[in-house]
């Protein structure tokens, strides 16, 4: 009898977990809610309900901190700046220095590559809750020009009824396969150099194919070189400069037209 209870008590304890994490709608084509009509700047306070924080740090590196307190870096490098924070998650991705740390601090919880063994990928569906991260698997460019078959990762981060994707260091355009997987990002953050990973016509067409609510601009080296993508971007996206490295987004107040988000990288600072 006491086994029973003990049963019971678990499995609604683990009912109550699943609930924890407003289903999004990532594989499910959906059509705009209304009142989806903007996208409020943020420090690195609290976080409102059912609201996403996404911060810029570097290069390709941004948190995406949830209401609940989750923090989780995308292609970490083992340094955020001075603020005293362990992540709760990081992914990574190989094709540079830039992009991963082969000694992540052994106090966090879950670090996350976006590679296996050579050719072979790696699969990832971590549940905390609140936030489910998973990961579709890309080519990148090897040593000597090659080709490494799943040596990237699109992480996607679905909390909040959002689903949150940074394509890493992309090199191809997505198969029909790869993009059914991704399904409905609602933001992404998409490098934009034009040459080390994907030229920019083809980055371009792969955002207007995804056609995210938010799009966010990392891995570019120059202002003339973001400005080259912002031009490309405008006939179909409205382009907003957002003024810091943050910002707040939550399903009730994503742009009605698509729209590039421009944010300055800034690491952590305890400071803030």
């Amino acid at each position: 009898m006491l086994i029973r209870v003990f049963l019971l008590v678990m499995g609604l304890a683990q009912g109550a977990l699943a609930q924890e994490r407003t289903p999004s709608h990532c594989i499910a084509l959906a059509e705009a809610a209304p009142g989806m009509d903007y996208v409020v700047p943020a420090s690195l306070g609290p976080v409102a309900t059912e609201t996403v924080r996404i911060h810029y740090i570097t290069h390709a590196s941004f948190l995406i901190r949830s209401h609940g307190g989750l923090n989780m870096v995308t292609d970490y490098t083992g340094f955020t700046g001075s603020a005293p924070m362990i992540p709760d998650v990081v992914t990574m991705n190989h094709a540079h220095s830039t992009h991963w740390t082969a000694n992540p601090d052994p106090a966090i919880p879950h670090v996350l590559p976006g590679w296996g063994e050579f050719g072979q990928g790696i699969s990832h569906h971590l549940d905390l809750g609140e936030v489910l991260v998973r990961n579709v698997s890309t080519d990148i460019r090897s040593q000597f020009s090659g080709i490494e078959e799943k040596g990237n990762s699109i992480f996607v981060f679905e909390l909040a009824g959002l689903c949150v994707g940074h394509l890493g260091h992309l090199h191809h355009e997505p198969d029909p396969a790869q993009y059914a997987a991704l399904g409905r990002l609602d933001v992404v953050m998409a490098p934009v150099d034009g040459g080390y990973t994907l030229d920019l016509p083809t980055m371009i067409r792969v955002l207007k194919r995804l056609r995210s609510s938010v799009v966010i601009p990392m891995h570019w080296f120059s202002l003339s070189g973001l400005d080259r993508f912002l031009a490309g971007m405008s006939d179909e996206f409205a382009v907003v400069e957002v003024g810091g490295p943050s910002l707040d987004i939550s399903l009730d107040r994503l742009p009605g037209r698509p729209t590039v988000m421009v944010l300055r990288p800034a690491l952590l600072s305890a400071a803030e």
